[in-house]
C-alpha cells in the first residue's frame, strides 16, 4: 500500500498506470499525475497525429469521470 504515487511516463499510457496502482494507494491517498495540462494543448484544437495530447484529454476526462476519487488540477509551471 502506498500514500502517494506519482505519475509521470509515456502519456499515451496514463490511463493504464492510474488502472494499475489505482487499488494499491491507501484510502485517502494521493496520485499525482505529471503534465495534465500539456503546455495547454488540452484546451486547443487536437492534431489528430498528435497522441500524446489526445491521450492526456482522455486522461483528463478518465480521471473527471471517475467518482472514487477527488480532483484537483495545480499548475504548476505549465
Amino acid at each position: 500500500q502506498y500514500d502517494l504515487v506519482f505519475i509521470d511516463g509515456d502519456k499515451r499510457e496514463y490511463i493504464a498506470y492510474y488502472n494499475l496502482i489505482f487499488d494499491k494507494v491507501k484510502n485517502g491517498g494521493f496520485i499525482l499525475a505529471d503534465n495534465v495540462l500539456w503546455d495547454n494543448k488540452v484546451i486547443e484544437p487536437i492534431n489528430k497525429k498528435d497522441a500524446q495530447t489526445q491521450s492526456i484529454v482522455e486522461f483528463n476526462d478518465y480521471i473527471k469521470n471517475d467518482c472514487r476519487v477527488e480532483k484537483a488540477i495545480l499548475p504548476l509551471r505549465d
